[in-house]
């Protein structure tokens, strides 16, 4: 097996290393082809690195067959889920500072087709993900507790079962090495997925269910496929590379065709006229609502189109494409879209399903920016977006468990029978209009400086309107809940304990991490070098 990476130690930079299965020993090969051996702590981190990867992908592999195994014993099965997600997080959190350092481990499996393997790689964005990912399985789990149980929801082990699968198919997919890869797990996601949406089993999940795989599957075959293969005719190769691999592979018209092939390939990117997927699937319970608007599948579809810009084009060659300008004003159509449609929704659900896909916009306008503080700007708002926005589904269910209402005009006074609800479900809203003190409030402004540098001041005016529908449509529902209707007559208390914990530890992240946004920031800004 052969391990790969940018490996800092004692000043010596090692191109590649080997592990020599018969010696104990790293070998680098530098590009003069000179043999150094490298022992102590080095190889030793090394090893490690190379451990970790299969481990964190088999962790939530193997817990899905033990839910099944368990699914009699709730408890038990439940726990199985929590410590599962707890191993991963303990994984993978160690190895953001190898990346922090300079670190870009990697390990090839088996060969996908001739010359294209399936390959490993941990890079800034794709351990941001994941560790995202995993935290946020934690507490999606606690919060499933109390909902599946207090909604006393059918087919729970089936629930916690695929919710593993999924989360195996987010680390395969955030650690993808190339494109073929990364394509593989995109589609397990969507697959691995579609169980949940349709969970209830009647005829309106089964009608979302196939609105949901249909737009999905359909983009991805017929637009994100032929980009990768398109890719790799002209370039040769569909690896992930610093610095991009088409710049002088074809005419700017051609790549132009191929970067929206790429925006609107990626589906769970939510841009439109492939958006309806996203308000279709919010027939599922709040738990998989959760993760599909934080945890994985719209995550996974950003996060795409960040690798793309990045990786496969390069900023350079992004910034000089003849299709970036109109992609960037496609991407801001569907932020104030969004955000106008989402002001006419009476359905909960379906307010903050319309949000995420104003949301989402904003990070496929940082990628298309094609700058340092554009990518940075979006590369945050997956993150800040992620807990802003499952706190407001967190509350959305908790609604729903406690006072089975879920419509907006429903919500005058409730906050006087569930104030943590609504002072979590308030702090989540004023995240993601990006107010301070909360997290949203930095990664906008990374995006408006991207906006500034590139000179763009129509997005600059799409972003300042958006923040201000995010109010029109967000900050009524917690004044309603407070301030209107002072004779309302409490007829029920909080949602069980566990949902108020979940939304309780978000909407603190979502503080923290105004506080504290230099990790990420620092994280994001290795991918420059």
């Amino acid at each position: 097996m052969r391990l790969y990476t940018y490996w800092r130690a004692d000043n010596l930079s090692i191109e590649a290393l080997t592990l020599e299965t018969n010696s104990n020993r790293l070998v680098s090969e530098s590009p003069m082809n000179q043999r150094v051996v490298v022992f102590g702590a080095a190889r030793k981190e090394q090893k490690i690195v190379m451990n970790t990867i299969p481990l964190a992908m088999l962790t939530p592999l193997l817990a899905a067959p033990l839910v099944m195994l368990t699914g009699k014993r709730p408890n038990v099965r439940e726990a199985v889920s929590i410590l599962a997600g707890i191993i991963l997080l303990v994984l993978v959190s160690p190895l953001t500072n190898a990346v922090l350092d300079g670190a870009r481990p990697s390990f090839e499996l088996w060969d996908i087709m001739p010359g294209i393997p399936l390959k490993m790689i941990i890079d800034p964005l794709g351990i941001l993900f994941v560790n995202l990912a995993a935290f946020l399985w934690i507490i999606t789990i606690i919060y499933a507790i109390g909902y599946m149980r207090g909604h006393n929801e059918a087919n729970q082990t089936r629930f916690y079962a695929f919710f593993a699968v999924s989360i195996f198919m987010v680390i395969g997919l955030a650690f993808s090495g190339n494109l073929m890869t990364l394509f593989i797990f995109y589609e397990g996601l969507t697959l691995s997925t579609f169980p949940l949406v349709t969970h209830a089993g009647n005829k309106q999940a089964k009608k979302g269910g196939r609105v949901y795989l249909g737009l999905l599957m359909l983009t991805s075959m017929l637009f994100f496929l032929l980009a990768i293969i398109a890719t790799y005719v002209l370039s040769g190769t569909v690896e992930f590379t610093a610095g991009g691999i088409l710049a002088g592979k074809a005419s700017p018209m051609t790549l132009s065709i191929l970067l929206a092939l790429y925006v609107f390939g990626v589906g769970k990117a939510g841009i439109m006229p492939f958006h309806r997927w996203l308000p279709a699937a919010m027939v599922a319970p709040t738990p998989v609502s959760a993760l599909l608007h934080a945890v994985a599948v719209v995550k996974a579809g950003v996060f795409t189109i960040l690798k793309v810009v990045v990786y496969i084009f390069g900023l350079d060659l992004v910034s000089s494409l003849p299709a970036a300008d109109l992609l960037l004003y496609i991407a801001a159509f569907t932020t104030l879209a969004g955000s106008f449609i989402a002001m006419r929704q009476d359905n909960l659900k379906r307010r903050l399903a319309y949000s995420t896909i104003s949301q989402l916009s904003y990070i496929i306008i940082g990628a298309l920016l094609a700058n340092r503080y554009g990518i940075i700007g979006g590369g945050m708002h997956m993150v800040m977006h992620a807990f802003g926005k499952i706190t407001l589904f967190f509350g959305a269910g908790a609604i729903l468990v406690a006072s089975h209402k879920t419509q907006v005009s429903q919500l005058k006074g409730i906050g006087r029978a569930m104030p943590i609800t609504m002072i979590a479900f308030l702090i989540g809203s004023l995240s993601v209009i990006g107010l301070p003190p909360l997290g949203g409030t930095w990664s906008k402004w990374f995006l408006l400086l991207g906006v500034l540098e590139a000179d763009k001041l129509i997005l600059l005016g799409v972003l300042l309107l958006s923040s201000i529908l995010n109010i029109a449509y967000l900050l009524p529902i917690s004044f309603q809940a407070f301030f209107s209707d002072p004779n309302y007559v409490v007829r029920h208390g909080e949602a069980p304990i566990a949902c108020r914990m979940a939304m309780t530890v978000t909407a603190l992240a979502c503080v923290i991490l105004f506080a504290f946004p230099g990790p990420l920031e620092d994280l994001l800004l290795t991918l420059f070098g």
